[in-house]
């Protein structure tokens, strides 16, 4: 284990040490989960090599969004037009 110092706000001191008592846990150990939590959350975004090589193929219409589009799209194919 090594010692890490860090800098906050007086007030998310306070409550991290107030979320810390009430898990029964230690800040540092809440600091421990939430960086491994955050961690394993942006390796599960790590897109593979053909979901790289097909983004940015498709362009949008000026003003639609993905959910629109695709609503659309399911309207027209199920005939809810």
């Amino acid at each position: 284990m090594k010692k890490l110092t860090l800098s906050a706000d007086p007030e998310v001191i306070a409550l991290a040490h107030r979320l810390a008592q009430e898990s029964g846990t230690s800040v540092s150990s809440m600091f421990e989960r939430f960086i491994r939590l955050l961690a394993s959350r942006q390796e599960q975004r790590v897109l593979g090599p053909l979901t790289k090589k097909a983004s940015g193929i498709v362009r949008l219409p000026q003003g639609k969004s993905d959910t629109q589009l695709l609503e659309e799209a399911l309207l027209e194919k199920y005939g809810l037009e």
